[in-house]
């Protein structure tokens, strides 16, 4: 085979960069960095336990249908508001002027005094019991009137005189004594009596008020 000078330098060229080649390669480049390859995959599995951890509160609605879970949530912390208890305040039992019968108003229709503008006998076939007295009404539906609230239409100061009350003392009644004051209604001894409460309603009813009930313990 011939080769001519040309020939020997372009061998010793060619094994020249065959050689650079071979040394510039660092077999340790190849090799893949342990401590970054194993920081991969814990962060990898750390991820997986994340996606696969059942939240307890997702998929279906545990409060979904016929409601288990009124009044208190699943998925919330433990309740620290204090229960606050809600009493009732009693009602005050005032015991009513009434006959001897155990009549209020001596019999009078206590509605009757709104609704027809004066008193008129109610009837026995008509009655409702309350605060310790009998109340007869002229019907049924006067009846029903007043057992829905008797307290707007019971005569004030448990139906005993207003005049008598503002002066410290009870004393009984005259149907046929009466006024509505206010959308209240007031009764007295006797019409000599209720003209002289009506020279000062407002101050009688004033003074009324304060001693009453407590006027009922001194009578």
């Amino acid at each position: 085979m011939y080769i001519n000078s040309s020939g020997k330098f372009t061998a010793t060229l060619l094994a020249s960069l065959v050689l650079a080649v071979g040394c510039a390669v660092d077999p340790s480049s190849q090799s893949v960095d342990t401590t970054v390859t194993s920081d991969i995959q814990d962060s990898s599995a750390i991820a997986t336990e994340v996606a696969t951890t059942p939240n307890p509160c997702a998929g279906a609605n545990p409060c979904a249908g016929a409601n288990p879970c009124a009044g208190a949530n699943p998925c919330a912390g433990p309740d620290t508001t204090a229960a606050v208890e809600t009493i009732a305040p009693e009602t005050q039992n005032i015991q009513y002027f009434a006959d001897n019968s155990g009549l209020a108003i001596r019999g009078t229709d206590p509605v009757a005094y709104f609704t027809q503008g004066g008193p008129v006998a109610g009837s026995s076939e008509f009655t409702y019991t309350w605060n310790n007295a009998t109340w007869q009404f002229v019907s049924a539906e006067n009846r029903d009137l007043f057992a829905a609230n008797p307290a707007q239409y019971a005569p004030q100061y448990g139906g005993y005189c207003a005049w008598a009350v503002s002066q410290g003392y009870t004393a009984s009644i005259d149907p046929n004594a009466w006024k509505i004051v206010d959308g209240k209604l007031y009764l007295n001894y006797s019409r000599g009596v209720q003209r002289r409460w009506e020279q000062d309603i407002p101050g009688h009813i004033s003074n009324a008020n304060a001693n009453w009930p407590g006027v009922l313990e001194e009578s």
